[in-house]
């Protein structure tokens, strides 16, 4: 999504914004004020994360043209040059060698005159089928975007457009024929391409966002689309459905993958406001089928938490590497103007590892942190057995405190109501993280979690079902300075929050409410800063 509201049916804008000042077009006023304009950014400022990505200063949305080239990760995203809120979109670049440690590029494909840059994808062309390649050895990338244009009478148009970079990424060029698709419906955006071997073409997922249909074409050279097909409304369609994404996945123990198509909704999400549902099926090239089995109880999301959003797969990833990867947007629009971070506001999940897991004969998607993460760890911390009656043990004495962790925690429950853990813990906050057993579910609740009262609907407790596996549940959690990621049970539940925890607040702590627990092992690792802060 690309402001924290649907557009009007009638594609109406602002008139007065529109026809008089076209580029400063913004969703609502911030309640952090940017850092003046000759301000540095540290990296090291209140509530940055240290090992999530984010910009060095202004707005920022959607992950855009995740592609692999050449030895090189490539993330683009929704970017406002100008200013801390929504407004201004361009494509803003980054690159990484490991997913890890990431170098800013900056703004790749600017807005200019009446187009705003929206959402979209990006391939590597090593056949040049568009022939926007050159002499040289180096397939060109090709970035596929929405084009939103604002239109005399007060109204706005979104079409599909290509940009080109013969260079790896380094200088872009935006086709002279654009935009390449067009639609009757305004509402018609965010584009995911990639190439349809079985067919030696590219096929595009596309949305028309307030029909909640998602469109397929098919192109033999990237400028030349044909329709396919539609898929929609199923499942989640109470918001409007954005950032499709169609993919395969590797499913668990076997050698066999599936296609997935992830679609987002902007509103009635499982944790309220925006989230990210999926749907497993079937692709011939034309048309996708969803399992019958998987619609049974749909929508079936890929993280229970508020903060996750137009997550899209990386292309082109090496055969030779094998997984599917990922990342998301850790933010809501229910208040993502007023989280209260400057002079950057918003940030993007750790990259994820995705799989399908056979459960009861559905298949369910599984996600893990990417193992690259591994080298930010330090100062390991192990924890053996020990029963936790009805109380909470900090752990400070064992040597676990901090504001970057990450910790895996296996549980069994025994008679306790709920188990689990405190991070940030401090005078008067904490973020409760465990295993509920009167529901069988596993759990997020920052209420108290420190900085809540920006926003209404902020302060909550967040689940998602999950039974225990041998009568253990374990829980593995990514800690930064202002997030927390939960992958339960190997992956098979997420919650993604954002917090505002006091600097101060850096404690960890065992739980056991409404009876006795047992915790089998703990292990913990401080991570260290990706920008180099400690």
């Amino acid at each position: 999504m690309h402001c924290p509201f649907a557009f009007p049916p009638a594609g109406l804008v602002l008139a007065a914004l529109v026809l008089v000042a076209p580029f400063v077009l913004h969703c609502q006023s911030s309640t952090m004020p940017d850092a003046p304009p000759d301000a540095a950014p540290s990296f090291d400022e209140p509530f940055r994360p240290q090992f999530h990505y984010t910009p060095p200063r202004h707005w920022m949305n959607d992950p855009n043209g995740l592609v692999y080239h050449e030895g090189t990760y490539h993330l683009f995203h929704q970017y406002n040059p100008e200013g801390n809120t929504w407004g201004h979109m361009s494509w803003y670049h980054a690159t990484s060698r490991d997913l890890v440690h990431w170098t800013h590029r900056g703004v790749a494909i600017p807005e200019e005159g009446n187009e705003m840059i929206f959402s979209g994808s990006a391939v590597v062309d090593p056949r040049n089928t568009a022939g926007f390649g050159s002499q040289s050895d180096d397939a060109p990338i090709v970035a596929i975007y929405t084009s939103n244009y604002f239109l005399p009478g007060d109204s706005i148009n979104q079409a599909q457009s290509l940009a080109y970079s013969p260079d790896g990424g380094a200088t872009w060029t935006k086709y002279e024929g654009n935009p390449v698709l067009d639609h009757p419906d305004a509402e018609f955006r965010d584009p995911n391409v990639f190439w349809y071997a079985p067919g030696q073409k590219w096929v595009m997922a596309v949305a028309l966002s307030e029909q909640r249909i998602i469109q397929f074409y098919e192109s033999p050279d990237l400028k030349t689309w044909t329709h396919l097909s539609d898929f929609g409304p199923v499942g989640s369609t109470e918001g409007i459905w954005e950032c499709p994404a169609l993919f395969r996945v590797p499913a668990e123990g076997t050698d066999r993958t599936h296609w997935v198509l992830s679609v987002d909704v902007g509103s009635g999400a499982v944790a309220g406001g925006s989230g990210s549902q999926y749907f497993v099926g079937t692709f011939d090239g034309a048309t996708f089928a969803p399992d019958a089995a998987h619609l049974d109880d749909a929508p079936h999301w890929a993280d229970y938490g508020p903060d996750f959003y137009a997550a899209i797969p990386w292309n082109n990833v090496p055969a030779s590497d094998g997984r599917a990867l990922w990342l998301g947007w850790m933010n809501n629009w229910t208040y993502a103007e007023d989280i209260p971070t400057a002079p950057w506001r918003s940030a993007q999940t750790v990259p994820r590892s995705l799989s399908l897991r056979d459960r009861n004969g559905r298949l369910q998607l599984v996600q893990h942190p990417v193992e690259e993460l591994h080298a930010l760890r330090t100062d390991p911390v192990r924890l053996g057995t020990r029963t936790i009656e009805e109380t909470v043990i900090p752990l400070a004495d064992s040597g676990l405190s901090g504001r970057t962790l990450e910790l895996r925690a296996t549980f069994v429950p025994e008679d306790a109501e709920a188990v689990g853990l405190h991070v940030h813990a401090g005078a008067d906050e904490q973020t409760r993280i465990g295993f509920d057993a009167r529901t069988d579910s596993v759990f997020v609740d920052r209420t108290r979690s420190g900085a809540v009262d920006f926003q209404a609907d902020f302060a909550a407790r967040n689940t998602a079902p999950l039974t225990p596996t041998d009568g253990r549940v374990t829980l593995h959690v990514l800690v930064d300075r202002s997030s927390v990621e939960v992958f339960a049970n190997g992956g098979a539940r997420v919650l993604t929050h954002r917090l505002f925890p006091d600097p101060a607040s850096d404690g960890v702590a065992l739980f056991a409410q409404g009876g006795s627990a047992t915790l089998l092992s703990l292990d913990a690792w401080t991570l260290r800063s990706a920008w180099g802060n400690q």
